[in-house]
C-alpha cells in the first residue's frame, strides 16, 4: 500500500476499531502511534508491533489534540496518516437531548477532530502527501434509532470533511471516510444491550434480529473494517477523496 515508513496516528487505539486500525497498518510497515485513556493497555498493545508506540492521553481535554501530536512527533516525526477515531457519545433519542450533551457530543466528535486535523494538514501539504481517514457511523448517511448524539456530532464531521477534502486535493492530500455498520465490537454489542434493557428482550434475541437486517447475515470484524482504512491510507487510493466508504455488509439499502 506505500505505507513502509509513513508515520501514523490512531487515536483511540487501545481496542476494537482502532486496535485493528493501528495493527493492519504496522502490518504495511508504517509507524504508528497508538493513543486511548488506558495507558498500560495502549502501552501493551503497541508493544506487539514492529514499530509502535503507545500514548496515554484522554481525548475530550482540550489541550490533548496538541499534546498528542507534538509526542506523535517527538516518536517518529511529522505525521503522514491521520486516523480520526473516538469511542461514542451515550444512547438517546432526539427529543430528550439537552444542550449539554449535544455540545459534549461536537466537541468529542468534531472539534476535538478538527483540532487534530488542523495541526498536522499544514505538513502535509507542505510534502506534497498526507492522509486523514476518519471513522464515521453509518448513522451518517441513515441516521440510526435512540442514537441521535452520535447522528448529529458525526454529521457535522462530515460536513467539515467533505468541505476540507476538496481545498486539499491538489496539494495531494486526501481525505475520506470509512463508515461502519455493525462491527464486532463492544460499543456494538453495548449499543446492543441497550435495546435490549428498552424493549424488555434478551441481547442475543436483539443481536439476532440485528444480523438478519444484514444482507451479508453477520456482523463484521474490526480486521475487515481496518482493511478498508488501510486501502484509503494508502498510495494506490491517490485519486479517491471527500468519499464515504460503507462497510456494512449491506445494511444501508441506499445508494
Amino acid at each position: 500500500m506505500g505505507l513502509k515508513s509513513k508515520n501514523v496516528l490512531v487515536p483511540g487505539s487501545s481496542t476494537g476499531i482502532g486496535l485493528a486500525i493501528a495493527t493492519a497498518l504496522a502490518a504495511e510497515g508504517a509507524n504508528v502511534v497508538l493513543a486511548a485513556r488506558r495507558g498500560e493497555l495502549v502501552a501493551a498493545e503497541a508493544a506487539k508491533l514492529p514499530s509502535a508506540v503507545g500514548i496515554e492521553i484522554d481525548m475530550n481535554d482540550d489541550g490533548a489534540p496538541a499534546a498528542l501530536v507534538a509526542e506523535a512527533e517527538k516518536a517518529f516525526g511529522p505525521v503522514d496518516v491521520l486516523v480520526l477515531n473516538s469511542g461514542g457519545p451515550p444512547p438517546g433519542t432526539a427529543a430528550d437531548v439537552d444542550d449539554e450533551q449535544v455540545m459534549a457530543a461536537v466537541h468529542q466528535l468534531l472539534v476535538q477532530h478538527q483540532r487534530l486535523t488542523s495541526l498536522v494538514l499544514p505538513g502535509m501539504r507542505e510534502r506534497g502527501w498526507g492522509r486523514v481517514v476518519a471513522v464515521g457511523s453509518s448513522g451518517i448517511q441513515s441516521p440510526l434509532p435512540n442514537l441521535a448524539l452520535s447522528n448529529i456530532g458525526r454529521a457535522g464531521l462530515a460536513g467539515y470533511l467533505k468541505t476540507l477534502a476538496a481545498e486539499v486535493a491538489a496539494d495531494g492530500v486526501t481525505v475520506n471516510m470509512v463508515l461502519p455498520g455493525r462491527i464486532d465490537t463492544d460499543r456494538v454489542a453495548s449499543i446492543d444491550a441497550n435495546a435490549a434493557k428498552r424493549s424488555g428482550r434478551s441481547a442475543e434475541d436483539v443481536r439476532a434480529e440485528s444480523m438478519a437486517s444484514i444482507p451479508a447475515g453477520r456482523y463484521g470484524s474490526p480486521d475487515e473494517f481496518a482493511a478498508a482504512v488501510t486501502f484509503l491510507a494508502g498510495t494506490p487510493a491517490s485519486y479517491i477523496t471527500g468519499e464515504q466508504l460503507r462497510c456494512d455488509g449491506g445494511m444501508v439499502r441506499s445508494y
